[in-house]
């Protein structure tokens, strides 16, 4: 495929998305109906059409529309391509501009600027103030690659060697002890013989700073009580904690077995948390609006809605509320999100606190999204 066809096939997807189709099943049925495109032409209409859903804002107000084709007229304007040069007609390119395309101009309020949606934009802003931008900014961009480190099983500088052997490239991030930014061919990472030894696993930086500031001792009985595929138990694992896995949804709990033996440690799978059971501390990496991550799902962000941040709000506090009762008295309960808006983060705390006067926050940990790592929160409470 050309570079022009390329974009093509990309508004094609975008009026599939745009119609209410999620980003991931459009891409999967053009590929499939698409069978003359090699691997490097689906990636490039996914990195268009993930580029696009990032600025989807600023590149409606620019290309004029919320079209696929007005989209990405304005993504591609934003990046400063030479649009006469894409839009030519000629093979399987899109159809060239018109007069009114062509002379289009937007002026924009920040919000559109930074891509961020309206109704949580004041929020940002009473946060991180004259920050705000920048936050907002980071997720137009596209995610790094991170893995964290088995230290169980070899020290980072040595990872990094191994990875070189097999042409990966990957630097330390700084703030944390085992987190690896990956710099070239991370497609190869699942293929190294360091994959297959269990020596790293995929996982952000921001999620394994957070874990590695929890107040864990060797042999400590650690619940993750929300714990999904189980990154944040295998990292708790990995410094020496005895590890209980629950979620409401055992079904997510599925991949722990097989990433635990690939990583040498013993996690507890548990669907339902003993009666009467107690840990020296309790993670709760509760559901949330993932606007820490948007980069990666950028449809969610569009998606998003007052409703369902009321919603998750209540389902986050009642984990807390539930959670607390599994702490001994002089253990930890931390609460955390891969979130950056604050009615989930300090907010709930706030809340649960107010509820529970003997329980205060003794740590609090609050993340950008950045080149280091996803938009995080995590706040560690304690009994007074």
């Amino acid at each position: 495929m050309t570079p022009a066809a390329r974009v093509a096939a990309a508004i094609a997807v975008l009026d599939q998305i745009q119609n209410g189709q999620p980003a991931e099943a459009a891409l999967l049925a053009w590929s499939r109906s698409s069978r003359f495109a090699g691997s490097k032409d689906r990636a490039a209409v996914r990195d268009h059409v993930f580029d696009v859903l990032r600025t989807m804002r600023s590149s409606a107000a620019v290309g004029g529309g919320d079209t696929g084709r007005a989209l990405m007229i304005g993504y591609l304007r934003n990046e400063g391509a030479d649009l006469t040069a894409v839009f030519t007609g000629e093979g399987h390119a899109p159809a060239p501009l018109t007069d009114e395309e062509a002379a289009h101009t937007a002026d924009m309020l920040e919000q559109e600027r930074c891509d961020w949606p309206d109704w949580l934009w004041q929020p940002l802003v009473d946060v991180y103030g004259d920050d705000a931008a920048s936050v907002a900014m980071a997720q137009r961009e596209r995610a790094n690659v991170f893995i964290r480190t088995n230290s169980q099983r070899i020290s980072r500088d040595r990872l990094i060697c191994d990875l070189r052997d097999f042409e990966i490239g990957a630097e330390p991030v700084d703030g944390s002890a085992t987190a690896l930014r990956i710099l070239t061919n991370p497609r190869r990472l699942q293929q190294s013989p360091a994959w297959e030894d269990g020596l790293f696993d995929m996982q952000d930086a921001s999620s394994q700073i957070a874990i590695e500031r929890l107040p864990i001792i060797e042999g400590a009985k650690v619940l993750d009580y929300c714990a999904g595929g189980g990154g944040k138990s295998l990292g708790m694992a990995d410094r020496g904690a005895s590890v209980t896995a629950h979620d409401g949804d055992p079904a997510r709990m599925k991949d722990i077995a097989p990433r635990a033996k690939r990583a040498g440690v013993r996690i507890a799978v548990s669907p339902q948390v003993p009666k009467g059971a107690s840990f020296d501390g309790v993670l709760c990496d509760a559901p949330c609006s993932g606007s820490g991550t948007w980069r990666r799902t950028p449809d969610a962000k569009w998606k998003f809605t007052p409703a369902r941040l009321a919603a998750l709000n209540e389902i986050q506090l009642s984990i807390l509320n539930t959670a607390q009762k599994y702490v001994t008295a002089d253990g930890w309960l931390a609460y955390a999100t891969c979130s950056v808006i604050e009615a989930e983060n300090r907010g709930v705390v706030d809340q649960f606190v107010s509820q529970n006067a003997n329980w205060t926050v003794v740590d609090e940990l609050r993340l950008r999204p950045t080149a280091d790592g996803d938009g995080f929160y995590q706040a560690i409470l304690q009994r007074t």
